[in-house]
Protein backbone atom coordinates (compact mmCIF):
# COMPACT_ATOMS: atom_id res chain seq x y z
CA UNK A 1 0.00 0.00 0.00
CA UNK A 2 1.21 3.84 -0.66
CA UNK A 3 1.73 5.61 2.89
CA UNK A 4 1.45 9.23 2.52
CA UNK A 5 3.59 11.43 4.66
CA UNK A 6 1.30 12.18 7.43
CA UNK A 7 0.29 8.34 7.32
CA UNK A 8 4.70 7.75 7.97
CA UNK A 9 4.85 10.44 10.78
CA UNK A 10 1.72 8.75 12.55
CA UNK A 11 3.22 5.44 12.52
CA UNK A 12 6.56 6.90 13.55
CA UNK A 13 5.03 8.68 16.14
CA UNK A 14 3.19 5.68 17.63
CA UNK A 15 6.05 3.23 17.34
CA UNK A 16 8.24 5.79 18.98
CA UNK A 17 5.91 6.37 22.20
CA UNK A 18 5.46 2.29 22.68
CA UNK A 19 9.76 2.04 22.50
CA UNK A 20 9.96 5.28 25.44
CA UNK A 21 6.80 2.86 27.08
CA UNK A 22 9.08 0.11 27.22
CA UNK A 23 11.94 1.83 28.41
CA UNK A 24 10.03 3.58 31.35
CA UNK A 25 8.53 0.31 32.37
CA UNK A 26 11.76 -1.36 32.79
CA UNK A 27 13.50 1.40 34.88
CA UNK A 28 10.47 2.01 37.09
CA UNK A 29 10.33 -2.05 37.29
CA UNK A 30 14.11 -2.28 38.27
CA UNK A 31 13.08 0.06 41.48
CA UNK A 32 11.09 -2.62 43.44
CA UNK A 33 11.75 -5.46 42.08
CA UNK A 34 15.63 -5.76 43.25
CA UNK A 35 13.93 -5.43 47.02
CA UNK A 36 12.43 -8.32 46.63
CA UNK A 37 15.57 -10.20 45.34
CA UNK A 38 18.11 -8.52 47.52
CA UNK A 39 17.74 -11.88 50.32
CA UNK A 40 19.09 -14.13 47.56
CA UNK A 41 21.47 -11.85 46.31
CA UNK A 42 23.16 -11.45 50.48
CA UNK A 43 22.93 -15.29 50.42
CA UNK A 44 24.39 -15.41 47.74
CA UNK A 45 27.25 -12.34 47.40
CA UNK A 46 27.68 -12.33 51.33
CA UNK A 47 27.97 -8.56 52.91
CA UNK A 48 24.81 -8.36 55.09
CA UNK A 49 25.60 -5.15 56.02
CA UNK A 50 25.24 -3.57 53.00
CA UNK A 51 22.64 -4.98 52.29
CA UNK A 52 20.55 -1.69 51.42
CA UNK A 53 23.24 -0.37 49.01
CA UNK A 54 22.58 -1.67 45.94
CA UNK A 55 19.00 -0.01 46.20
CA UNK A 56 20.58 3.48 47.76
CA UNK A 57 23.07 3.98 45.45
CA UNK A 58 20.70 3.55 42.17
CA UNK A 59 17.83 5.75 43.61
CA UNK A 60 21.09 8.43 44.60
CA UNK A 61 22.63 8.21 40.99
CA UNK A 62 18.88 8.41 39.54
CA UNK A 63 18.48 11.29 41.57
CA UNK A 64 21.05 13.39 40.84
CA UNK A 65 21.65 12.77 37.24
CA UNK A 66 18.27 13.76 36.46
CA UNK A 67 18.74 17.63 35.61
CA UNK A 68 22.28 17.08 34.69
CA UNK A 69 20.75 14.78 31.88
CA UNK A 70 17.68 17.00 31.16
CA UNK A 71 19.72 20.37 30.64
CA UNK A 72 22.82 18.17 28.24
CA UNK A 73 19.15 17.28 26.12
CA UNK A 74 17.83 20.93 25.67
CA UNK A 75 21.57 21.67 24.30
CA UNK A 76 23.04 18.38 22.29
CA UNK A 77 19.08 17.29 21.11
CA UNK A 78 17.35 14.32 22.52
CA UNK A 79 17.33 11.31 20.64
CA UNK A 80 20.69 10.44 21.23
CA UNK A 81 20.98 11.21 24.51
CA UNK A 82 18.11 9.24 25.20
CA UNK A 83 19.89 6.23 23.17
CA UNK A 84 23.20 6.38 25.60
CA UNK A 85 20.88 6.58 28.63
CA UNK A 86 19.27 3.51 27.29
CA UNK A 87 23.23 2.07 26.72
CA UNK A 88 23.88 2.65 29.96
CA UNK A 89 21.02 0.81 31.78
CA UNK A 90 21.62 -1.95 30.04
CA UNK A 91 25.30 -1.90 30.72
CA UNK A 92 24.70 -1.57 34.55
CA UNK A 93 21.98 -4.73 34.02
CA UNK A 94 24.34 -6.84 32.66
CA UNK A 95 27.38 -5.85 34.88
CA UNK A 96 25.11 -6.21 37.60
CA UNK A 97 23.74 -9.41 36.89
CA UNK A 98 27.27 -10.62 36.30
CA UNK A 99 28.18 -9.89 39.90
CA UNK A 100 30.43 -11.86 42.03
CA UNK A 101 30.68 -9.64 45.42
CA UNK A 102 28.92 -6.82 46.57
CA UNK A 103 31.39 -4.05 45.63
CA UNK A 104 30.97 -4.67 42.32
CA UNK A 105 27.22 -5.38 42.36
CA UNK A 106 26.96 -1.89 44.33
CA UNK A 107 28.77 0.42 41.61
CA UNK A 108 26.94 -1.53 38.78
CA UNK A 109 23.62 -0.40 40.61
CA UNK A 110 24.91 3.17 40.70
CA UNK A 111 25.94 2.69 36.53
CA UNK A 112 21.98 1.36 35.98
CA UNK A 113 21.04 4.20 38.41
CA UNK A 114 22.53 7.03 35.84
CA UNK A 115 20.90 5.38 32.80
CA UNK A 116 17.85 5.29 34.80
CA UNK A 117 18.19 9.07 35.59
CA UNK A 118 18.12 10.06 31.44
CA UNK A 119 15.67 7.45 30.45
CA UNK A 120 13.07 8.95 32.59
CA UNK A 121 13.17 13.08 32.39
CA UNK A 122 13.85 12.59 28.60
CA UNK A 123 10.59 9.76 28.52
CA UNK A 124 8.38 12.58 29.54
CA UNK A 125 10.39 15.18 27.68
CA UNK A 126 10.10 13.93 24.41
CA UNK A 127 6.66 12.92 25.00
CA UNK A 128 5.96 16.70 25.76
CA UNK A 129 7.66 17.85 22.39
CA UNK A 130 6.22 14.85 20.25
CA UNK A 131 2.39 15.72 21.17
CA UNK A 132 -0.04 18.36 21.68
CA UNK A 133 -1.48 19.58 25.22
CA UNK A 134 -5.02 16.97 25.11
CA UNK A 135 -3.00 14.20 23.16
CA UNK A 136 0.00 14.84 25.48
CA UNK A 137 -1.84 14.50 28.54
CA UNK A 138 -3.67 10.80 27.62
CA UNK A 139 0.01 9.44 26.33
CA UNK A 140 1.57 10.97 29.44
CA UNK A 141 -1.23 9.61 31.54
CA UNK A 142 -0.83 5.89 30.24
CA UNK A 143 2.95 6.39 30.86
CA UNK A 144 2.13 6.93 34.63
CA UNK A 145 -0.36 3.92 34.63
CA UNK A 146 2.58 2.32 33.25
CA UNK A 147 5.00 3.09 36.35
CA UNK A 148 2.09 2.47 38.40
CA UNK A 149 1.78 -1.24 37.11
CA UNK A 150 5.55 -1.84 37.37
CA UNK A 151 5.24 -0.56 41.22
CA UNK A 152 2.19 -3.40 41.52
CA UNK A 153 3.98 -6.21 39.56
CA UNK A 154 8.17 -5.55 40.99
CA UNK A 155 7.55 -7.84 43.90
CA UNK A 156 5.69 -10.35 42.25
CA UNK A 157 8.02 -10.51 39.08
CA UNK A 158 10.72 -10.35 41.75
CA UNK A 159 9.73 -13.56 43.86
CA UNK A 160 9.13 -15.29 40.59
CA UNK A 161 12.25 -14.97 39.35
CA UNK A 162 14.19 -15.79 42.91
CA UNK A 163 11.65 -18.73 43.69
CA UNK A 164 12.37 -20.39 40.31
CA UNK A 165 15.41 -19.07 38.39
CA UNK A 166 18.88 -17.50 39.64
CA UNK A 167 18.13 -13.79 40.89
CA UNK A 168 20.34 -12.75 38.26
CA UNK A 169 17.75 -13.04 35.63
CA UNK A 170 16.61 -9.87 37.84
CA UNK A 171 18.97 -7.95 35.59
CA UNK A 172 19.30 -10.04 32.39
CA UNK A 173 15.72 -10.06 32.03
CA UNK A 174 16.38 -5.95 31.27
CA UNK A 175 18.04 -6.76 28.37
CA UNK A 176 15.96 -8.34 25.70
CA UNK A 177 13.27 -5.34 26.39
CA UNK A 178 15.62 -3.03 26.54
CA UNK A 179 17.30 -3.67 23.13
CA UNK A 180 13.81 -3.73 21.74
CA UNK A 181 13.29 -0.07 23.24
CA UNK A 182 17.19 0.56 21.57
CA UNK A 183 16.10 -0.69 18.13
CA UNK A 184 12.57 0.95 18.01
CA UNK A 185 13.53 4.44 19.33
CA UNK A 186 16.36 4.85 17.21
CA UNK A 187 14.45 3.30 14.12
CA UNK A 188 11.51 6.04 14.79
CA UNK A 189 12.19 8.41 17.08
CA UNK A 190 12.44 12.33 15.13
CA UNK A 191 16.17 13.82 15.97
CA UNK A 192 16.11 16.95 16.38
CA UNK A 193 18.73 19.73 17.22
CA UNK A 194 19.32 23.45 16.77
CA UNK A 195 22.53 23.16 15.53
CA UNK A 196 23.42 27.31 15.89
CA UNK A 197 22.62 26.69 19.87
CA UNK A 198 26.30 26.26 21.09
CA UNK A 199 27.32 24.08 24.04
CA UNK A 200 27.50 26.05 27.27
CA UNK A 201 26.48 24.47 30.32
CA UNK A 202 27.18 25.93 33.30
CA UNK A 203 29.90 23.82 34.77
CA UNK A 204 30.90 25.44 38.40
CA UNK A 205 27.08 25.36 38.90
CA UNK A 206 26.49 21.98 37.81
CA UNK A 207 29.12 20.61 39.83
CA UNK A 208 28.12 22.32 42.90
CA UNK A 209 24.29 21.30 42.31
CA UNK A 210 25.31 17.45 41.91
CA UNK A 211 27.36 17.74 44.88
CA UNK A 212 25.41 19.73 46.98
CA UNK A 213 21.53 17.47 46.05
CA UNK A 214 23.83 14.32 46.17
CA UNK A 215 25.28 14.91 50.19
CA UNK A 216 21.26 16.15 50.69
CA UNK A 217 19.77 12.83 50.07
CA UNK A 218 22.79 10.49 50.56
CA UNK A 219 22.95 12.20 54.50
CA UNK A 220 18.65 12.18 54.74
CA UNK A 221 18.94 8.19 53.53
CA UNK A 222 21.61 7.74 56.20
CA UNK A 223 20.38 10.23 58.74
CA UNK A 224 23.83 11.95 58.90
CA UNK A 225 22.67 15.84 59.69
CA UNK A 226 26.16 17.17 58.83
CA UNK A 227 26.01 15.71 55.46
CA UNK A 228 22.61 17.06 54.53
CA UNK A 229 23.61 20.42 55.77
CA UNK A 230 26.85 20.52 53.67
CA UNK A 231 24.51 19.69 50.58
CA UNK A 232 22.27 22.23 50.99
CA UNK A 233 25.40 24.72 51.68
CA UNK A 234 27.28 23.58 48.54
CA UNK A 235 23.43 23.80 46.61
CA UNK A 236 22.98 27.50 47.67
CA UNK A 237 26.79 28.34 46.83
CA UNK A 238 25.60 27.27 43.35
CA UNK A 239 23.26 29.88 42.77
CA UNK A 240 25.11 33.20 41.85
CA UNK A 241 26.53 30.61 39.01
CA UNK A 242 23.19 29.31 37.62
CA UNK A 243 21.50 32.65 37.87
CA UNK A 244 23.87 34.38 36.06
CA UNK A 245 24.43 31.53 33.48
CA UNK A 246 22.80 31.31 30.22
CA UNK A 247 22.69 27.25 30.49
CA UNK A 248 22.12 26.79 33.96
CA UNK A 249 21.64 23.36 35.50
CA UNK A 250 18.10 24.03 36.81
CA UNK A 251 15.71 25.55 35.05
CA UNK A 252 16.07 29.48 35.96
CA UNK A 253 14.10 31.01 33.06
CA UNK A 254 11.03 28.79 33.91
CA UNK A 255 11.48 29.17 37.72
CA UNK A 256 11.33 32.84 37.32
CA UNK A 257 7.39 32.37 36.16
CA UNK A 258 5.42 31.70 39.52
CA UNK A 259 2.88 29.08 37.99
CA UNK A 260 6.20 26.95 37.26
CA UNK A 261 7.78 27.66 41.13
CA UNK A 262 4.51 26.64 42.54
CA UNK A 263 4.31 23.29 40.64
CA UNK A 264 7.95 22.19 41.49
CA UNK A 265 7.08 23.11 45.07
CA UNK A 266 4.14 21.24 44.98
CA UNK A 267 5.73 18.47 43.31
CA UNK A 268 8.50 18.83 46.59
CA UNK A 269 5.71 19.24 49.18
CA UNK A 270 3.58 15.79 47.54
CA UNK A 271 6.50 13.66 47.09
CA UNK A 272 7.60 14.47 50.87
CA UNK A 273 3.85 13.39 52.01
CA UNK A 274 3.46 10.66 49.92
CA UNK A 275 6.78 8.41 50.27
CA UNK A 276 7.35 9.34 53.97
CA UNK A 277 3.61 7.52 54.22
CA UNK A 278 4.65 4.50 51.95
CA UNK A 279 7.81 3.69 53.70
CA UNK A 280 6.48 3.25 56.79
CA UNK A 281 2.78 2.27 56.21
CA UNK A 282 4.04 -1.94 55.94
CA UNK A 283 5.28 -0.65 59.59
CA UNK A 284 2.33 0.34 60.96
CA UNK A 285 0.66 -2.90 59.48
CA UNK A 286 3.22 -5.63 60.66
CA UNK A 287 4.10 -4.00 64.53
CA UNK A 288 1.05 -1.71 65.00
CA UNK A 289 -1.22 -3.97 63.86
CA UNK A 290 -0.10 -7.33 64.24
CA UNK A 291 -0.45 -8.49 60.57
CA UNK A 292 2.04 -9.91 58.20
CA UNK A 293 3.89 -8.92 55.19
CA UNK A 294 1.17 -9.80 52.61
CA UNK A 295 -1.40 -7.71 54.23
CA UNK A 296 1.06 -4.70 54.56
CA UNK A 297 1.51 -4.83 50.28
CA UNK A 298 -3.26 -5.42 50.40
CA UNK A 299 -2.50 -1.42 52.25
CA UNK A 300 0.03 -0.72 50.05
CA UNK A 301 -1.73 -1.83 46.60
CA UNK A 302 -4.65 1.26 46.84
CA UNK A 303 -2.01 3.79 47.11
CA UNK A 304 -0.13 2.57 43.85
CA UNK A 305 -3.66 1.85 42.15
CA UNK A 306 -5.18 5.18 42.86
CA UNK A 307 -2.02 7.14 40.99
CA UNK A 308 -2.81 4.68 38.21
CA UNK A 309 -6.67 5.42 37.64
CA UNK A 310 -6.75 8.62 38.45
CA UNK A 311 -3.28 9.39 35.65
CA UNK A 312 -5.67 7.34 32.90
CA UNK A 313 -8.75 9.54 33.98
CA UNK A 314 -7.19 12.67 34.04
CA UNK A 315 -5.48 12.52 30.72
CA UNK A 316 -8.35 11.23 28.75
CA UNK A 317 -10.70 14.02 30.44
CA UNK A 318 -8.56 16.91 30.14
CA UNK A 319 -10.69 18.16 27.55
CA UNK A 320 -13.69 18.47 29.99
CA UNK A 321 -11.66 20.10 32.43
CA UNK A 322 -8.80 22.36 32.76
CA UNK A 323 -5.20 21.94 34.32
CA UNK A 324 -5.50 24.52 36.87
CA UNK A 325 -8.84 22.39 38.24
CA UNK A 326 -7.14 19.24 37.70
CA UNK A 327 -4.80 19.97 39.59
CA UNK A 328 -6.38 21.49 42.75
CA UNK A 329 -8.61 18.66 42.69
CA UNK A 330 -5.53 16.23 43.05
CA UNK A 331 -3.80 17.67 45.72
CA UNK A 332 -7.56 18.31 48.01
CA UNK A 333 -8.02 15.13 47.30
CA UNK A 334 -4.24 14.02 48.60
CA UNK A 335 -5.00 16.15 51.49
CA UNK A 336 -8.19 14.18 52.49
CA UNK A 337 -6.27 11.22 52.23
CA UNK A 338 -3.89 12.01 54.57
CA UNK A 339 -6.62 13.76 56.50
CA UNK A 340 -7.76 10.16 56.81
CA UNK A 341 -4.62 8.87 57.85
CA UNK A 342 -4.35 10.83 60.88
CA UNK A 343 -7.45 10.51 61.79
CA UNK A 344 -8.32 7.01 61.27
CA UNK A 345 -5.23 5.39 61.70
CA UNK A 346 -6.44 3.48 65.05
CA UNK A 347 -9.99 2.10 63.47
CA UNK A 348 -8.24 -0.80 61.09
CA UNK A 349 -6.01 -1.28 58.35
CA UNK A 350 -8.68 -1.99 55.27
CA UNK A 351 -10.12 1.67 56.49
CA UNK A 352 -6.36 3.19 56.22
CA UNK A 353 -6.37 0.97 52.64
CA UNK A 354 -9.89 2.70 51.55
CA UNK A 355 -7.95 6.32 52.57
CA UNK A 356 -5.34 5.26 50.68
CA UNK A 357 -6.66 4.90 47.97
CA UNK A 358 -7.76 8.48 48.22
CA UNK A 359 -4.38 10.01 48.22
CA UNK A 360 -3.16 7.55 45.18
CA UNK A 361 -6.14 9.37 43.47
CA UNK A 362 -4.90 12.80 44.65
CA UNK A 363 -1.27 11.86 43.39
CA UNK A 364 -2.24 10.92 40.06
CA UNK A 365 -4.43 13.81 39.23
CA UNK A 366 -1.67 16.40 40.61
CA UNK A 367 1.63 14.88 39.06
CA UNK A 368 -0.12 14.55 35.91
CA UNK A 369 -1.59 18.48 36.39
CA UNK A 370 1.78 19.61 37.53
CA UNK A 371 4.01 18.07 35.05
CA UNK A 372 1.55 19.58 32.37
CA UNK A 373 1.94 22.91 33.53
CA UNK A 374 5.68 23.10 33.96
CA UNK A 375 6.08 21.61 30.37
CA UNK A 376 3.35 23.71 29.12
CA UNK A 377 4.72 27.16 30.65
CA UNK A 378 8.37 26.41 29.82
CA UNK A 379 11.07 28.47 27.41
CA UNK A 380 11.27 25.83 24.52
CA UNK A 381 14.60 25.75 25.03
CA UNK A 382 14.85 24.90 28.95
CA UNK A 383 11.97 21.90 28.07
CA UNK A 384 14.23 19.21 29.62
CA UNK A 385 15.53 21.28 32.04
CA UNK A 386 11.94 21.96 33.26
CA UNK A 387 10.87 18.37 33.18
CA UNK A 388 13.66 16.70 35.16
CA UNK A 389 13.38 19.16 37.80
CA UNK A 390 9.97 18.09 37.85
CA UNK A 391 10.89 14.83 39.01
CA UNK A 392 14.00 15.95 40.97
CA UNK A 393 11.63 17.93 43.23
CA UNK A 394 9.27 15.25 43.56
CA UNK A 395 12.19 12.46 44.56
CA UNK A 396 13.85 15.26 46.98
CA UNK A 397 11.10 15.82 49.01
CA UNK A 398 10.43 11.87 49.26
CA UNK A 399 13.93 11.77 50.47
CA UNK A 400 12.93 14.37 52.79
CA UNK A 401 9.63 12.76 54.06
CA UNK A 402 11.09 9.58 54.96
CA UNK A 403 13.28 11.34 57.53
CA UNK A 404 10.77 13.66 58.80
CA UNK A 405 8.81 10.42 59.30
CA UNK A 406 11.10 8.66 60.91
CA UNK A 407 12.10 11.98 62.85
CA UNK A 408 8.43 11.78 64.21
CA UNK A 409 8.24 8.06 65.21
CA UNK A 410 11.93 8.68 67.03
CA UNK A 411 14.08 6.01 67.90
CA UNK A 412 12.68 2.37 67.04
CA UNK A 413 14.65 0.33 69.80
CA UNK A 414 12.33 -1.52 72.22
CA UNK A 415 9.44 1.24 71.01
CA UNK A 416 5.69 0.03 72.16
CA UNK A 417 3.31 -0.27 70.12
CA UNK A 418 1.12 2.46 71.38
CA UNK A 419 4.39 5.03 70.87
CA UNK A 420 4.54 3.85 67.06
CA UNK A 421 0.93 4.11 66.86
CA UNK A 422 1.55 7.96 68.17
CA UNK A 423 4.65 8.75 66.15
CA UNK A 424 2.77 7.26 62.85
CA UNK A 425 -0.37 9.56 64.18
CA UNK A 426 2.15 12.52 64.41
CA UNK A 427 4.07 11.93 61.25
CA UNK A 428 0.49 11.31 59.18
CA UNK A 429 -0.80 14.69 60.73
CA UNK A 430 2.33 16.03 59.25
CA UNK A 431 2.20 14.95 55.92
CA UNK A 432 -1.30 16.54 55.98
CA UNK A 433 -0.43 19.83 56.58
CA UNK A 434 2.54 19.44 54.00
CA UNK A 435 -0.68 18.56 51.59
CA UNK A 436 -2.78 21.42 52.51
CA UNK A 437 0.08 23.68 51.87
CA UNK A 438 -0.08 22.16 48.51
CA UNK A 439 -3.85 21.79 48.36
CA UNK A 440 -3.35 26.08 49.21
CA UNK A 441 -0.47 26.93 46.69
CA UNK A 442 -2.34 24.83 43.84
CA UNK A 443 -5.36 27.18 44.45
CA UNK A 444 -3.20 30.25 42.91
CA UNK A 445 -4.21 31.62 39.97
CA UNK A 446 -0.82 33.18 38.50
CA UNK A 447 -0.86 34.05 34.90
CA UNK A 448 0.67 31.21 32.67
CA UNK A 449 2.84 32.41 30.08
CA UNK A 450 1.63 30.23 27.15
CA UNK A 451 -2.05 29.68 26.54
CA UNK A 452 -3.62 26.10 27.75
CA UNK A 453 -3.75 24.65 23.90
CA UNK A 454 0.15 25.26 23.17
CA UNK A 455 3.44 23.30 22.56
CA UNK A 456 5.72 23.37 24.63
CA UNK A 457 7.99 24.85 21.26
CA UNK A 458 5.20 27.61 20.78
CA UNK A 459 5.59 28.36 24.71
Amino acid sequence: PQYSDSDRFVNAQILSTVGLIVGIFLTALEGTVVATAMPAVIADLGGQKLYALPFSVYMLALTISSPLWGRLSDLTGRKRLYLAGVVVFLLGSGLSGAAHHMPWLIVMRAVQGLGAGCVLPLTFTIIGEMYELHERARVQGHISAVWGLSGLLGPLVGGLIVDHASWRWVFYLNLPFGIVALIVCGMFLEGRRDETKPFNLDAPGTLLVTLGTGLLVWGLDQKATWMAVVGLIATALAMPFEFRHPAPLLPIASLRHALSRNCLLNNLLAGAAYFGAIAYVPLFVQQAAGADATTAGIVLTPMIVGWTVASIVGGRNLHRVSLGTLNFAGFFLLTAGFAGFAALIRTGIYVLAATGFIAGCGMGFGMLATLLLVQDNSPSGELGAATAATIFARTIGGALGVSLMSLMIGEMRDITREHLVAGLQRGFFLSFLLTLLACGVSALKPTPISSATSSPSEA
